[in-house]
């Protein structure tokens, strides 16, 4: 069975939905957490990056050795597929810049692609990226424009969360309590199956590509 390298930043923001996207492709995630001093040797090999409550312009100092990770790994010509944290530290490697927002994005949100299609996501986060050159805006939000990017067709950013399904949102109210902005009451399963059906067609175009 196929591997794929997955990076995680907490333990309460696991693969979600990617997990079943794996399992039904055939390939077994090889999951290191980043913040446990987890990281695969500096290669060539694809890897999707999770996102964290973390700031990527500074933040704990194992994430300063990732960032590091990153721009090696890269240089040798990874393929990588980053949301939220993981989308900023990306733009970060590849020459863009990230700040902090007026107002944070939370819960559920409409973000419009470049074709004009929507699609309503989760978000939980304060910063926004500036794409790095050669990046092509993939999708916006109201609040924020920068939702999705890439650079070229095996680099893809994204500032929103596809991978968290009604579990994982459970599991991270859970873990962060009143501090979490995410939805508690009873949800709309067709919201999630819109997203998980969206995340498949993506991951498959990224990974046909990788």
């Amino acid at each position: 069975m196929r591997t794929l390298n997955l990076i995680q930043h907490h333990p309460a923001e696991g693969p979600g939905a990617i997990a079943e996207w794996a399992a039904l492709r055939g390939l077994t995630l090889d999951v290191f957490r980043a913040d446990l001093g987890q990281l695969p040797p500096v290669s060539a090999a694809p890897v999707i990056l999770l996102g964290g409550p973390y700031e990527s312009n500074a933040g704990p100092a194992w994430l300063e050795t990732e960032r590091q990770w990153l721009a090696n790994s890269l240089e040798e010509g990874a393929a990588v597929f980053a949301i939220c944290l993981g989308a900023q530290l990306l733009a970060l490697s590849l020459g863009g810049s990230v700040r902090r927002m007026a107002l944070t994005e939370t819960g559920w949100t409409s973000i419009t692609f470049a074709d004009g299609q929507t699609l309503k996501v989760l978000e939980w986060h304060e910063d926004a990226i500036d794409l790095p050159p050669d990046a092509q805006l993939l999708a916006s939000s109201d609040r924020c424009e920068q939702q999705m990017y890439c650079v070229g067709p095996t680099r893809v950013g994204l500032q929103f969360h596809p991978e968290w399904n009604a579990e994982s949102v459970a599991t991270l109210n859970a873990h962060f309590g009143e501090e979490s902005p995410l939805p508690r009451e009873p949800q709309d399963s067709a919201d999630y199956a819109a997203v998980f059906d969206w995340l498949q067609a993506t991951l498959d175009g990224w990974w046909a590509a990788v």
